[in-house]
């Protein structure tokens, strides 16, 4: 829970800015008091709770999927061993732990001040990057490393038994951001537990991503409904077994396209851009798909004509979604997005605006296409 400037990542390496004003952390508090987690990232309010996690109880049953490939590869195993740990005890789903693990530590490879020894200027310690005093006030509770039997107001746990509770031990800090998570909501909203934690919108949305990229198949923060009216509450949901407008990515291919799309926001918009630092929109999606191996047109007019088309109310995560846009028209669309589920789409906007997630209900969208469905696609390791 360190106070800084989160940068949006492209690559293995979290970049960490500290700021010290005081009305960062101040309107920061104010903005998780007043639920709002919006702007660029997405507009989901709490609600009736996850299914077999909403009841706020840390020992609910959260989806814990397995790790992908380059979670396994990436993440350090005594990590890794120790985010599953925690997600199962606290019914926190693992990837957003590891994802915060990315963000604040890079896993703990950071050489940074406070992440093995000390804290930073604003009072921050370990891998996972928890308030041990100053600005950051004291979330941890007690002494860095003090005994385990030890009464403590904070989050302080002692995740690999060995009788010390130390913000520094991997297996500890997890624990601790965990208990955070839950005393925050997290299994009714993960973005606003996300938030609690630090307090940008580009940070819940780097997590996001990385939780996205660790989970086998993808994971995606998505509505889940339980009757009624007053919105939904957020929850991960597992990448496969989706449907018509389910708001769960179909495949791997579209998980991939997804997590590279992510991992652009921030970027600023250029026409004609194709990255890797700065993208128009059709630049975006077609590089997304070229990730997964999947070419699709250069230009939106042409990949409105590739196809195929979408009926409204039956997108998925994944598909592309046009508008007229000022270059264009209903039958030749100027604009692009990707959608990612629930009204939710990232998009290389117009000059000025940086890559970001933003609604698109209530936009004049021309329609949708599915990509990954084209006829000459051929989906392999899905």
């Amino acid at each position: 829970m360190r106070w800084r400037l989160g940068v949006p990542l492209t690559g293995r390496r979290a970049v960490l800015v500290a700021v010290g004003a005081a009305t960062v952390l101040v309107l920061g508090l104010a903005a998780v008091g007043a639920g709002l987690i919006g702007g660029s990232s997405m507009l989901f309010s709490a609600g009736q709770g996850c299914p077999g996690g909403g009841s706020g109880n840390p020992t609910a049953a959260a989806a814990q999927p397995t790790a992908s490939a380059a979670g396994r590869a990436t993440i350090p195993s005594d990590y890794l061993r120790s985010y599953q740990q925690a997600g199962r005890q606290y019914g926190v789903p693992w990837p957003v732990l590891a994802g915060i693990g990315e963000v604040e530590s890079n896993q703990g490879r950071s050489s940074l001040p406070g992440v093995h020894s000390g804290a930073n200027p604003f009072g921050a310690a370990g891998p996972m990057q928890i308030g041990i005093g100053g600005a950051a006030g004291n979330q941890w509770g007690g002494g860095a490393v003090h005994p385990a039997g030890q009464e403590v107001g904070g989050v302080a746990s002692d995740g690999n038994g060995d009788g010390t509770a130390s913000v520094y031990q991997p297996a500890d800090a997890i624990a601790g951001a965990a208990k955070y998570l839950v005393a925050h909501g997290v299994q009714n909203n993960v973005s606003n537990a996300v938030f609690a934690y630090n307090h940008l919108f580009s940070y819940v949305q780097s997590v996001l991503h990385w939780a996205t990229v660790y989970a086998n198949g993808g994971f995606s923060v998505t509505v889940a409904t339980s009757g009624g009216t007053g919105g939904g509450a957020q929850c991960l949901t597992s990448a496969t077994g989706g449907g018509p407008g389910s708001g769960q990515i179909p495949n791997q291919a579209v998980a991939s396209a997804i997590a590279f799309a992510r991992a652009q926001i921030g970027k600023p918009y250029l026409w004609g851009g194709t990255g890797p630092d700065a993208f128009d929109c059709s630049g975006l999606v077609m590089m997304a798909y070229r990730n997964t191996g999947i070419d699709i047109p250069r230009t939106s007019e042409e990949q409105w004509v590739w196809g195929p088309k979408v009926a409204p109310g039956h997108e998925e995560p994944g598909d592309l979604i046009f508008f007229a846009g000022a270059d264009g028209t209903t039958t030749s669309p100027g604009h692009v997005g990707m959608v990612i589920g629930h009204g939710m789409m990232i998009e290389a906007f117009a000059t000025g605006f940086p890559i970001r997630i933003a609604p698109y209900r209530g936009r004049g969208a021309v329609g949708f296409t599915r990509p990954w469905a084209h006829s000459g696609v051929v989906l392999t390791g899905q």
